[in-house]
């Protein structure tokens, strides 16, 4: 392949094999004297694998990178990224035009019919609108990873590098994922031996689309790996609702990194409730009750509240409203849908959950014998394992809880315009892959070679994506997709 012939490529692979030394002697270390150091071994592993996968790129800024942008931006102690972009897709854009009363407005015009929409809301015929004062560019997506970027921004400004700060932050999923496994077991949720953690790590890592993610770079992928991350640190605390305030941190951050991943709240939620006595100490003392659960909420709502807060601040010093991290100002082909049908609308749940659940690759006569379309592959056809969960062996106490969670956080990206394009597996999905990765280990099935070899396809599938994504467009049919030409955000 193209790829592995490039200098850069060999210098990183050669990297990712002293890391890869590095974890094996880490591991045997760990096993021998120091148990802890299992955690240095899984992400060195981890960032081994990725940065091999990622090869050239993680000399490079990637080709989407608003995170430096926007940490560059504040830095300089500015909102808008200004001067405007020079590289980069889903930009926000807000205008400000002169009335015929010679008074200044902010918004946007609308594609469906001529008028210009306030900041505000209001409409203005463009029949009004003498001159327009320019643009002023945004960043369109919810800012917290744009604080990881920052040393970065600190060295090369707007020139930093986006990949490698997303590869150590994928990395550091694989011990935050054994950590949480390891929590489960000292709750009495999930008895897994040292094998089937180390199988449910490769799974998370390397057998889901997470894989594909991990070794971009590019906003939509930094923002789900970072998410992904946030949503371990959150299941760690909200199991047993044990951590309260690092719970409702994770929380707050994951909203303000992927929007669906606020609805992650049921977990910590329904723990709280769990280990509060349930039902029977509901009916028995409605007050003891009541402030054991409020000495747990409290203190989880409290930084939840504060981020809330301070993002809607932040939106509303950009846009005017505090729930409006920029989106309804992207200039993208379907604007026209948008404006008729929303970015959240039932309208578009067919086609989601057509991505998501049926989409297959095509098989063809002639090299390169198979394509994946623009909107990706199903979500059982990246992962084959999640299929087994469909029949556990057994439902405990956190069973119901963790569809319920997985449920919540899945029906807002069903219910948006865009259905993740262009991917190579249902990208939206990782917003609750942490939950269905916690539904197996708490499954009580057992790792038989069944489950092993499901396991292993996932992998493989997963590794052709992250080879070929955004390398090898051959295998990807974009143009003339039957679900419609959509930009990704």
């Amino acid at each position: 392949m193209g790829w592995l012939d490039s200098l850069e490529t060999k210098i990183a692979l050669s990297v990712s094999l002293m890391i890869l030394i590095a974890a094996s002697l880490t591991w045997r270390l760990s096993i021998a004297k120091v148990p802890r150091l299992r955690y240095v071994a899984v992400f060195l592993f981890g960032l081994g694998v990725f940065t091999a996968l990622a090869g050239e790129r993680v000399f490079h800024q990637s080709t989407d990178p608003h995170y430096v942008y926007q940490a560059d931006a504040w830095l300089r102690g500015n909102l808008a990224i200004d001067p405007p972009p020079e590289k980069g897709d889903d930009w926000a854009h807000v205008e400000t035009v002169t009335l015929d009363d010679n008074t200044d407005v902010r918004g946007r015009r609308l594609s469906s019919r001529p008028v210009f929409r306030t900041l505000g809301g209001d409409e203005i015929p463009l029949t009004r609108v003498r001159a327009s004062k320019g643009q002023t560019t945004y960043m369109s997506f919810p800012p917290f990873p744009t604080l990881i970027m920052m040393p970065g921004a600190i060295l090369g400004g707007r020139a930093g590098n986006d990949v490698v700060p997303t590869l150590l932050v994928a990395a550091l999923c694989l011990p935050l994922l054994l950590l949480t496994l390891e929590r489960l077991a000292d709750a009495g949720l999930a008895q897994r031996g040292r094998v089937d953690q180390l199988l449910l790590i490769a799974l998370f890592a390397f057998g889901t689309v997470f894989f594909f993610s991990a070794v971009q770079g590019r906003v939509w992928f930094t923002a789900h790996v970072v998410g992904v991350a946030l949503a371990l640190l959150y299941a760690y605390a909200a199991i047993e609702a044990r951590n309260p305030i690092l719970a409702g941190v994770a929380l707050g951050l994951a909203a303000i990194t992927r929007p669906p991943m606020a609805f992650m709240f049921p977990l910590f939620a329904f723990e709280a409730w769990r280990v509060a006595g349930g039902l029977d100490n509901w009916k028995r003392d409605r007050k003891a009750m009541l402030r054991t659960l409020a000495r747990r909420l409290v203190p989880f709502a409290a930084p939840v509240v504060a981020i809330a807060i301070a993002a809607g601040v932040y939106n509303m010093a950009r846009f005017g409203s505090p729930g409006e991290f920029g989106h309804t100002y992207l200039t993208v082909r379907q604007q026209a849908q948008i404006e008729q049908y929303g970015l959240f609308s039932y309208h578009y749940l067919g086609r989601n959950l057509a991505v998501a659940l049926t989409l297959l690759p095509e098989l063809l006569p002639k090299s390169p014998w198979v394509q994946v379309s623009g909107h990706g592959l199903a979500l059982w056809v990246t992962t084959p394992a999640f299929l087994l969960l469909l029949w556990p062996r057994e439902k405990n106490a956190l069973h119901r809880t963790l569809w319920i969670t997985v449920a919540a956080v899945a029906l807002p990206s069903l219910l948006y315009q865009n259905s993740g394009w262009v991917q190579f597996g249902y990208r939206f999905s990782l917003d609750y892959t942490v939950f269905l990765v916690l539904l197996l280990a708490v499954g009580g099935r057992r790792f038989g070679w069944p489950t092993r070899a499901l396991i292993a396809i996932g992998i493989a599938i997963n590794l052709f994506g992250a080879i070929t994504f955004a390398r090898s467009d051959r295998y990807y049919r974009v143009a003339g997709d039957a679900y419609g030409t959509v930009v990704a955000n």
